[in-house]
């Protein structure tokens, strides 16, 4: 499953269901993410929440109800859905906006899908937030705009940024202070590098499809 993608579609705001879905992808509404994708006209293959923003339980072949008392997210839930079914690759939309709180639950999702050596992109609406751990990542000379960095661990060890107007050589971020915030591409191949921490990245989203690893 390392080439397909497993889409979750949460009832955050809607900022464009813009993807293409392939063979072998999967599709996942969390919760009231349904609406968003019947009105996009893509199925579900799997719908999965405690149905608290939805008017009542979806009649699906395909459905997980979770209790409304629990420790974890519909979105983290969908997660673990994804990752048992072998998926190991997630773009995360309706994930963004909205509560404060939901989206910094599902940046945190984020961050514990790259330390757990999976990969998640979160969408909102003019950028994408990924996450790297022990890594690096690198980005086309085409690329524009604004990125930044931020630590999610207690601290990054080891941080280099190269090919953007601000640099670092072997730094340490911590998660209090954000001095990777609102860095620029400048026109050349740009790279990110952690050797000990996992980092949260924001850049545009014309620029997803864009970017390596290494």
């Amino acid at each position: 499953m390392q080439d397909h993608i497993c889409y979750i579609v949460g009832a955050g705001e809607n900022y464009e269901l813009d993807f293409l879905i392939r063979s072998g992808d999967y599709v996942i509404a969390a919760d009231g993410g349904l609406i968003h994708l019947q009105n996009k006209g893509i199925m579900a293959d799997l719908i999965i929440g405690d149905f608290d923003s939805l008017p009542q339980i979806p009649s699906h072949s395909n459905i997980i109800n979770l209790d409304k008392d629990k420790d974890y997210t519909d979105t983290l839930a969908a997660i673990y859905e994804g990752r048992s079914k072998g998926y190991k690759l997630f773009y995360i939309y309706g994930g963004a906006g909205g509560r404060i709180d939901h989206t910094i639950a599902n940046i945190q999702a984020v961050a514990f899908l790259s330390q757990n050596k999976m990969r998640g992109y979160l969408f909102d609406q003019s950028y994408v937030i990924t996450a790297i751990t022990n890594e690096s990542i690198c980005f086309n000379s085409s690329c524009s705009g604004y990125i930044s960095i931020f630590s999610c661990s207690d601290k990054s060890k080891g941080v280099s940024i190269k090919g953007l107007k601000y640099k670092l050589e072997n730094y340490v971020i911590n998660n209090t202070f954000p001095i990777g915030v609102s860095n620029e591409f400048i026109g050349v191949n740009s790279m990110i590098t952690v050797e000990d921490g996992t980092l949260i990245i924001t850049f545009p989203r014309k620029c997803e499809e864009k970017i390596y690893y290494i």
